[in-house]
């Protein structure tokens, strides 16, 4: 559909992204234990809603780019690759230390927390980098549809992710504790990401 494939394995990989912590993994904790459940949940959405800003600015930008040119989206999905492969060695040798979460927040409301997820996100320039390597992967270079493909891979991703947001925000203490107190699980989900971004990468290289 849209000229997506292997719709599955980006699944897969779009839900271990999102159970990998990270910067917003790490501000919906914050938010949570310092002001409870509902600024969490605030900065979920928050954080959902920036997603959807860089499924729409990759949509539009690549596809409006590219979309005359089957070559070029080509290039732009093995410079992507490229990336992917060393975003996936960067996580596989990452040595992670406990999480550091930041517990006093200069506006303490939940419309305060909401807003501060959406910046947090939308300026995040890994995020929007990250965007634009991941989603072209699973898009057909000669599809006639990019941006409808961009968007429902979009759509889908941030679906999932506010999902385990919203999750991580109503049960933010356990959680925290968990990831506090072992080391072992943060590092073997990034390590599990690392190796399936790595495959990600070489699998475009070795296409035919």
């Amino acid at each position: 559909m849209f000229g997506i494939h292997d719709f599955e394995l980006f699944l897969v990989a779009g839900i271990l992204l999102n159970l990998t912590p990270g910067p917003d993994t790490v501000y919906i904790l914050g938010r949570s234990i310092a002001q409870g459940h509902e600024a969490g949940i605030a900065s979920a959405l928050g954080i959902s809603l920036g997603s959807i800003f860089h499924t729409c600015a990759a949509a539009l930008g690549l596809s409006a780019i590219l979309a005359t040119s089957a070559l070029a989206f080509g290039t732009i999905k093995l410079l992507g690759g490229g990336y992917l492969i060393f975003l996936g060695i960067k996580m596989i040798f990452d040595r992670r230390k406990q999480l550091s979460l930041p517990s006093n927040f200069r506006r303490r409301t939940s419309a305060a927390a909401f807003r501060q997820g959406i910046l947090t996100n939308m300026l995040n320039p890994k995020v929007a980098l990250f965007f634009l390597a991941f989603l072209p992967q699973f898009i057909d270079p000669a599809s006639n549809m990019k941006i409808a493909a961009f968007i429902t891979l979009g759509l889908t991703f941030v679906t999932t992710g506010t999902i385990w947001c919203l999750i991580l925000a109503w049960f933010a203490s356990a959680f925290s504790e968990r990831l506090r107190a072992n080391e072992t699980i943060s590092q073997w989900l990034n390590r599990t990401a690392g190796a399936l971004f790595i495959f990600l990468g070489l699998r475009l290289a070795t296409a035919k």
